[in-house]
């Protein structure tokens, strides 16, 4: 371990009662908080972050990246997308499973976990395949993808062939203490490329129901309550999902949730225009639903916000909205989204920060990362008035597909630490 100190001079400190603390030093040595408070000068120092007008933050937990990598490397690697994250102030993160092959062995598990590992930009948990090669039929082995370090297990967006699969999953993942990942879908109901309603109809693509996933939502609470597992709603984008969770909440139900940044940010409107960076899964819905949305995060029903990152290559974006791939290009810039919709007035950013640190870390069972001495070094130095140029040079992802491509926003990450060490650092003079 580089025992050298850092020290990060001045700025603002997120406490752990979401208020925000005027912060002479903080000294970190050994990968953790050394020290916190004045500027103490009987501490040599080798490096110094200066942090004057910026606020210093717990690092973020995230709970989906596809990071592509095992297969689709011209979409993302470990090697990048983990960078991408760091630059946006992520120290955990969450894989899906459908990866090439598909992450439902231990062998799968133990490259992943190895390649993040070697390139050190972010803890990487992997979501290992709640059934084999993501089919929906025969159940993975989970044992052994526990003990390859996967802290839940998932069938991502494919679907799950009958709700008695999906019974024995939620039985055998009870028997192994792992939380079960589930995004709800009702495939008979799921045609279409974006929300169904006025702009669908008025543009002339078909739609996908609100109810291809509120049935799935109550369908999936059921199972959980009649087989105790812990189970997590992955992307939720409807209204009516949010009043199920809160009833099922108050009911006592072990349930937790998330939500996609892009549901939080977006309307159904922004793909009237036929923009494929607004083809999404889940689809971006009506204002009703984002204003729902943005008050389950603000009560705590929804636990959770994630960038939900999904990096394409430029092909994937080029053909007719309705035959592209859904999905945006967002980890880098998490923080910059936050701090929009704080300063647009619908989301305290003290608490989009707790929906990516507490909530998600509890999801996981980790310990969320802390601003106080003696706590590992996980933090970031964010910048509220930091001028970002997001162009195709500056992004780290692989995955062009994002809504700010070529925007110009105020707020970027200056410097985040990973267990002490710089993982991303913003360069004087860059502007990306």
């Amino acid at each position: 371990m580089n025992n050298e100190t850092l020290l990060i001079q001045h700025g603002k400190c997120l406490t752990e009662s979401g208020t925000w603390q005027s912060m002479a030093a903080i000294y970190v040595q050994n990968g953790r908080i050394l020290a916190m408070g004045d500027i103490q000068e009987t501490i040599t120092v080798q490096h110094i972050i200066d942090a004057s007008d910026c606020l210093i933050l717990p690092g973020l937990t995230d709970l989906s990246v596809a990071l592509r990598e095992p297969g689709n490397r011209d979409k993302g690697t470990i090697a990048s997308e983990t960078a991408a994250a760091a630059a946006g102030g992520i120290t955990t993160l969450c894989c899906p499973p459908d990866t090439q092959p598909v992450n439902d062995s231990h062998a799968v598990s133990k490259l992943i976990g190895e390649l993040a590992h070697a390139h050190g930009k972010c803890r990487v948990k992997p979501l290992g395949a709640m059934t084999k090669a993501l089919e929906g039929e025969q159940l993975a082995e989970y044992a052994s993808l526990k003990r390859a370090g996967c802290v839940a297990v998932s069938n991502a967006y494919f679907p799950l062939r009958k709700l008695s699969v999906a019974k024995r999953c939620f039985e055998y993942a009870k028997t192994q203490n792992l939380p079960v990942f589930v995004n709800p879908i009702e495939p008979s109901l799921y045609r279409g490329s974006m929300h169904e309603g006025i702009i669908s109809t008025t543009i002339g693509l078909q739609g996908v129901s609100s109810l291809a996933e509120t049935i799935a939502v109550a369908h999936y609470l059921q199972l959980a309550a009649a087989t105790g597992v812990k189970l997590h709603l992955s992307q939720l984008s409807c209204a009516d999902s949010v009043h199920q969770l809160r009833r099922a909440k108050a009911e006592g139900l072990s349930v937790s949730a998330d939500v996609a940044l892009q549901n939080l940010l977006y309307t159904d409107e922004a793909a009237e225009n036929f923009n494929s960076v607004f083809h999404t899964q889940p689809p971006l819905r009506a204002e009703t639903d984002r204003i729902a949305l943005l008050e389950g995060v603000r009560d705590g029903t929804l636990d959770a916000v994630t960038s939900a990152h999904r990096p394409h290559e430029a092909a994937a974006k080029l053909m007719p909205f309705g035959d592209t791939e859904p999905g945006m290009s967002l980890v880098e810039h998490v923080l910059s989204l936050g701090w929009q919709l704080d300063r647009r007035g619908e989301l305290p950013f003290a608490r989009f920060i707790a929906a990516m640190n507490e909530g998600p870390s509890d999801i996981i069972a980790e310990s969320p990362n802390r601003l106080k001495p003696g706590a590992e070094a996980n933090l970031v130095v964010f910048d509220p008035q930091q001028e970002v140029h997001c162009t195709e040079l500056s992004m780290l992802s692989t995955g062009k597909n994002s809504p700010l491509l070529n925007q110009v926003f105020q707020g970027g990450v200056k410097a985040t630490l990973l267990q002490g060490a710089l993982s991303f650092v913003r360069t004087p003079g860059d502007a990306g």
